[in-house]
């Protein structure tokens, strides 16, 4: 059974809603950070995988606004981002990018000890290490053909999507929960600043928003979303393929910060809601993508491969978190802004860059805003990784 793209949209728009009242009317959700996406996209991919158990019918989505939202989303974090932020976001960035690094080789090792400990191949183990959980699915998909004319490991797609949908999941889990534990374990002092770069807090505050600053929100994404499409297609022909998201997230950053003054001015003075706007936007776009990314898991492709991918995961969670709290938040200064990154961690090394989003979105809801997190992270997710990625991959298949 295939919904078509529009249908698949509004059973977003409407898991994303009870995701977020359930949020909102379960005090323990919020207080651990529960991402509001995760509640509701759950809840369609365990229903769609009792259909295809019970009545054996196989129900998928037209995920094809999915990614669009993605780009809305991250045009919006550009839009929001300083240039002084940027600046002093430098050495962390470094910092984070080596952690992210090291914590892929972590992953590929225990991936192919546990491959070896279950007399699998053990390069069949990077399908459930750095390729698909710091990779996510499009790297999943561009490996797994090579592991299986290369090395002769037939099921290489079923344990990369098997390793990616269960590293999905946990990601938007525990994220909030390590922040939580930081907080209280180092008396961390959280800024309760309420101007925030995604969505809106939840301590009761009236955003100032009216027609003229949401509609000011849409033009200014829009002309971000067509620059960074450019940029996308102009680095095309010199041979350098960038993800689409980070070239949005550069235009937003470029009109942000050149626009003329006074025009930039003039548009806040006018509706100083403008700011609330785009965090309106960008949250919306946030949500309903992480709602459909989850809609179109399909659980039943674990059967065959569930013993070994789950006792993998296990461990691979279990380094996830101890990295993080270990290293990761002390490394990056062991401040409220170290903790917002740490809660993005757990998205780095299991799913993704929106996971990782999701993850500070809903730390810095509860909590307050910390700007320089929101252009690190993704920066490190979006534009290093990758290509870091591909190259450690590529020692270990040619091992």
């Amino acid at each position: 059974m295939q919904i078509d793209g529009f249908y698949t949209f509004t059973i977003a728009v409407v898991l994303l809603l009870a995701g977020k009242i359930v949020i909102l009317n379960m005090p323990v959700l919020r207080k651990y950070s529960i991402p509001e996406p995760l509640m509701g996209g759950l809840l369609c991919t365990v229903v769609v995988a009792l259909v295809y158990a019970v009545l054996e019918r196989e129900i998928s989505f037209d995920l094809g606004m999915r990614d669009f939202l993605l780009l809305l989303f991250f045009a919006g974090i550009g839009l929001k981002a300083d240039v002084k932020t940027l600046i002093t976001g430098g050495r962390p960035l470094a910092i984070l990018l080596s952690l992210a690094i090291v914590f892929m080789l972590i992953q590929n090792l225990a991936g192919m000890s546990m491959a070896s400990l279950f007399g699998l191949e053990p390069r069949a183990g990077l399908m459930v290490g750095s390729i698909s959980l710091t990779g996510g699915i499009g790297t999943t998909l561009a490996w797994a053909p090579i592991f299986i004319e290369r090395l002769g490991i037939s099921n290489a797609m079923e344990l990369g999507v098997a390793g990616n949908t269960i590293g999905l999941i946990a990601a938007c889990m525990v994220g909030g929960p390590v922040a939580t534990f930081l907080i209280k374990r180092h008396r961390v002092i959280a800024t309760h600043e309420p101007e925030l770069d995604i969505g809106s807090s939840n301590d009761g505050r009236q955003s100032r928003l009216d027609y003229f600053c949401v509609l000011w929100a849409i033009l200014a994404l829009n002309l971000a979303l067509i620059l960074g499409l450019g940029i996308s297609r102009v680095l095309a022909l010199t041979g350098l393929n960038l993800p689409a998201f980070v070239s949005c997230l550069l235009a937003g950053i470029l009109i942000r910060n050149l626009m003329p003054i006074a025009v930039s001015s003039r548009v806040l003075r006018l509706w100083p809601g403008v700011e609330d706007g785009l965090a309106l936007v960008s949250d919306l776009a946030l949500g309903l993508f992480l709602t459909m990314a989850l809609m179109g898991l399909q659980l039943w492709q674990l059967d065959g491969v569930f013993i070994f991918v789950a006792c993998a995961m296990a461990v691979q969670i279990a380094l996830a978190v101890m990295f993080t709290m270990a290293i990761v938040f002390r490394l990056m200064g062991r401040d409220y802004e170290a903790v917002v990154i740490s809660a993005g961690f757990g998205g780095i090394a299991l799913g993704s860059t929106a996971t990782a989003i999701a993850n500070m979105t809903a730390v810095t809801q509860q909590y307050g805003a910390a700007h320089r997190a929101f252009i690190v992270v993704p920066l490190v997710c979006g534009f290093f990784i990758d290509i870091i990625n591909a190259l450690i991959i590529s020692a270990f298949v040619g091992g």
